[in-house]
Formats: C-alpha cells, structure tokens, sequence
C-alpha cells in the first residue's frame, strides 16, 4: 500500500480495476463510435497505448532490474520470428507486481509481473507465457472481445427495455452472458494451443506450458489455503479450469513430439533473476504472515488466525473461510477538527451515527462505526497519526459475534513500530543457490526468509517445481527467498 501527500477517498464499495491471470484489458473498453465491422487499422494500437498508462500504474510501474530484462529480452526474437504474424511488433513490460500474471493489450502491449517471473524455473516456461500472450495479439482477440461485448450489452439493454416479463428477460441476459463467457475460454484454449507450437517452432520445450500452468495451479492453491473460494459457478469464469487447459498443452505438446525436446536452460534462467525483489515492493510494506507492517510510515498491524493478507498499491486487502473482507488505507484527515467529525463527513453510506464513537488505540486518538448498505454490514475504525487517518473497513453479509471480535482484535493490535523493528525490516529477493550431494527439499528449505516455519517446505517445492519427498540431484541450482 503506498500512500502519497494526499490520498483519494476511497470508495466503499467500489469495484477496482482487477485483472486476473491473462486478462484482456481490451475487455469494455470504449472505442469511440466505430461500428463492429468496420474498425479502422490503427484501433488496436491506439487502445493499446490509451491504456497502458493505467496498467503500468496499477501494478506497481515498470521493474526495472537487468537480469529480468535479458531474461525476457533473449526469447522475444526468437517467439516472433516463429509466430503466426512475424511482421508484429511488441512492447513488452516487466510490472512491479508480486502477482503471478500477464496479459495482453491490443496493439501488441504485453506485460509480465516479476511475481510471475520469480516462479517460472527456466527459459522455456517464461517463453511459454510470451508465446501465449502474442497469440492473443495475433489472432486479434481482444478486439473480437470488444466487438462481442458491445454488441452483448446492447442486446440486454434492448432485452431489458423491451421485454415486460422480467424473469424472461433475466433467463435471456444470463443466456447472452454464458455465451460469451465461453467465448473468451474458447480464446484462451486457442492461444494455449497456439503459444505451444509457437513454442516449439522457436525451439523451446513445448511441455513448459503444461509444466508451468501446473506450477501456477499450486502456487494459487497455496495462497489461498484455508480461504473460501468464489462462489460463482465455474461456467461463468471467463478462463477455462486449469485441468482443461492442461490437457490442451498437454495433447498440443504430444503433437510436436514426445518430452525431452526442445530448450529448457534452468541454470542460465535463474542466474538472471538471481536478486531479483520478491513480494511487496518496499514502498507498499511488506506482509509478513497475518502482519502487515510498513517501514517508511512506521505502522503496523496483525489479522486474526485464518485471514490473509493481500497487498496492493492501493490498500491492504484480507478475508477469511466465513466471509469477511477487510480493507486497510489512508486518507488525509487534516481539515477535520476531530475524527468523529471525519466519519459523519459523508464518505461512508448507510453509517448508523449513534454507532459513532471516539477512543484510544495503542495511545493514539480513534473512532468506530457501523454501517448498513446493500445487504452488508460494516465495522469502520479510523486512527489518526498526524494528518493521515489509517482506516480499516470490516464488511460482512453474515455478521457475528466472532466477525465483531475480528474487528476489535485487529484494530486493537495496530501500533507505531520502533526504530529497531523498522531496521530490522529488509525486502525479500530471490536467492539462487546450487544443491550439494545429500540435499532435500527440507534441508534447503530451512534457508527461506519471510514465510512461516511450517509451510517453508510447500513454499520452496512449488518455487522450484520439485517433488518435497525427493532428493535434490548436486549440481542443481535451486531458488530462495531471501531477505
């Protein structure tokens, strides 16, 4: 989370520009009053360069670290030469971004997170995901994307305006909106099948794809161990499930040849992202376990066992197995003679004034509300250090005993950390090492920073794409997380 001289209010419940795994942000995009059909030649870069500034800023800005970018810079020649149109030309951005992602704009903006980067484990599985990403670009995916959006919205607009039976109505809007959820699985299984001869026709492993959505599979699995899971119906995901796809670069590898083909390069890969920052970028704080704690601002807090924390540029986000969310940033406070004149200023609907109350945290001055709107219930607790008040937003559908608890243990554990706490605060980065005879995983694994002691044997198998119960060949160069 990084906070600025002034900070925006943020909106309560407000959707934030998200993109999950190999997203198009070409996706509801305005593209002016050009009809389906007929879009001019330099749409495609014109979107593209419209909307990169707004995803550079989303995820970070740009990483710039020398070894990440010849990582990345060494295959590009290559996967262009071998994909369906060599004559398209490609920007491709690293993000300052923990996340494991990449994505394509129109016009041939390509993006990668170093998070993505730091679990790839060699070269071919970093080419895999260019690859798929300029199958995108060429088969000019988010354009059709855009065209069947647009013409889907007019449909349910028509639908909705027109048609008095408003469950015949809604029937046919989720008809509209399964179709075209399917219409961007069948794009993402056709540029995984496309990204994997592209692969192979630059002369790369083709079963990295497959390796590498299995090492994504369980790093997300990992991540959100112990958190309930959406409850949307799969069909509605805009992405095929994970075993489908690995089925197609499975099958699309098959095809080419059996394993054991093509450029892998494990060592050279990893000496050049050796160093390279892990997690939160410094600027945002870092999460350490259920804590969030932020050097430059000297602050910090822990969430109740069975939340985790997530951070962004923006806020620190939790949620935990029973439905509540939380959400933690800053806001400029200066002109408010008190604080609970800041919490009835208007910028949180449906606050129950009577809740309003003023106290102490940690010697700090406070205050805390209630808030009902849109079928949620809200805790709200601003602590104030100077001109910035620190907000936590506790939300719920289901509130409980134990939701309100969560609440008070929270804030109440928030503080100014001390000088010596915010030295011993150092940034995480990738370490790379070289196994000796007789090394396991656990043995190894003893070595990793900034992950609890019992899941550093998970953590480090899933980095390194290696069994846990196996040992590890010497000579092996293998990935720490280090600080």
């Amino acid at each position: 989370m990084r906070f600025k001289a002034r900070l925006r209010m943020a909106v309560l419940a407000g959707a934030a520009l998200a993109l999950a795994g190999c997203q198009l942000l070409g996706d509801g995009t305005s593209v002016g009053t050009v009809a389906p059909g007929t879009l001019r030649p330099s749409l495609a870069a014109d979107i593209g360069a419209r909307e990169h500034p707004r995803v550079v800023a989303t995820y970070g800005g740009v990483y710039k670290d020398p070894g990440a970018e010849r990582a990345v810079a060494s295959v590009v020649g290559r996967l262009v030469a071998a994909s369906q149109d060599p004559s398209q030309s490609y920007k491709i951005t690293i993000l300052n971004s923990p996340a494991i992602n990449a994505f394509a704009l129109p016009g041939g903006y390509l993006y990668v997170t170093r998070g993505l980067l730091a679990l790839a484990n060699d070269t071919s599985e970093m080419a895999a995901v260019l690859a798929h990403e300029m199958a995108h670009v060429t088969a000019n995916h988010a354009i059709k994307r855009q065209e069947r959006a647009e013409a889907r919205e007019l449909a349910d607009q028509i639908l909705t305006d027109v048609v008095q039976d408003t469950e015949v109505a809604r029937k046919a809007i989720v008809s509209s909106q399964l179709s075209f959820a399917r219409f961007s699985q069948v794009q993402e299984l056709e540029a995984d099948a496309i990204g994997v001869k592209t692969l192979a026709k630059a002369g790369f492993d083709p079963y990295a794809a497959a390796r590498f959505l299995r090492s994504m599979a369980k790093f997300a699995q990992y991540q959100t161990a112990g958190k309930e899971g959406s409850s949307a119906p799969d069909f509605l995901s805009s992405h095929p499930s994970t075993p489908e796809r690995l089925q197609i670069a499975v099958r699309s590898a098959r095809q080419i040849g059996a394993p054991g083909i093509g450029e892998r390069d494990r060592t050279r890969y990893l000496s050049q992202i050796d160093g390279m920052l892990y997690g939160d970028d410094p600027l945002e704080g870092f999460v350490r376990g259920r804590s969030f704690l932020h050097k430059a601002l000297g602050i910090g807090f822990t969430v109740p066992s069975g939340y985790i924390l997530e951070n962004s540029p923006e806020a620190v986000l939790a949620s935990n197995g029973s439905g509540t969310a939380i959400r933690f940033d800053g806001a400029d406070v200066s002109t408010y003679s008190s604080l609970a004149d800041y919490m009835t200023s208007g910028w949180i609907n449906g606050l129950l004034p009577q809740s309003v109350r003023e106290i102490t945290i940690g010697g700090l001055p406070a205050v805390t509300g209630a808030a009902i709107t849109q079928g949620w219930s809200f805790r709200i607790a601003v602590v104030r250090i100077g001109k910035t008040g620190y907000r936590f937003i506790f939300a719920s559908r289901s509130p409980t005993d134990q939701f309100d608890q969560d609440f008070r243990r929270t804030i109440e554990s928030f503080r100014q950390l001390t000088p010596t706490e915010r030295a011993r605060l150092r940034s995480l980065r990738i370490k790379v090492v070289t196994t000796q005879a007789g090394d396991t995983p656990r043995k190894v694994a003893v070595g990793m920073s900034g992950v609890e002691p019992s899941r550093r044997l998970e953590f480090f198998s899933i980095l390194n794409d290696l069994s846990p119960n196996e040992a590890i060949p010497a000579g092996t160069s293998v990935k720490l997380v280090v600080d």
